[in-house]
């Protein structure tokens, strides 16, 4: 019963964390977004800033590090396609599913 258990509770999570990262929308133009550092931006014109959030926990299960950073990029560079943007920079302390970043328009 517990191996049944444990089986049924990994597919729900394995679907489940799979579901939230396909519900992020790829803009056209975003796989063209740079991530950056300030270092690189300083000839760059500022088009703002951007909170993205995304689902950390499903229920009482974590989402991974990584499928969570995956999603917060994609909402960054879907953001700056929407500002005409074409660079991020991820800016102060990020939270587990909460980041900033800052928006430019760096290239012609």
């Amino acid at each position: 019963m517990k191996i049944l258990t444990a089986v049924v509770l990994f597919t729900l999570f394995t679907g489940l964390s799979g579901c939230a990262s396909n519900l992020i929308d790829v803009r056209t133009g975003s796989q063209q977004v740079s991530l950056l550092n300030t270092s690189q931006v300083t000839d760059c014109q500022s088009k703002g800033k951007i909170i993205v959030s995304v689902l950390a926990n499903i229920g009482f299960i974590s989402r991974s590090a990584e499928a969570i950073d995956a999603n917060l990029l994609q909402l960054a560079r879907n953001a700056a396609v929407d500002s005409n943007g074409d660079s991020i920079v991820r800016i102060g302390d990020t939270e587990f599913g909460k980041a900033t970043f800052a928006i430019y328009k760096c290239r012609p």
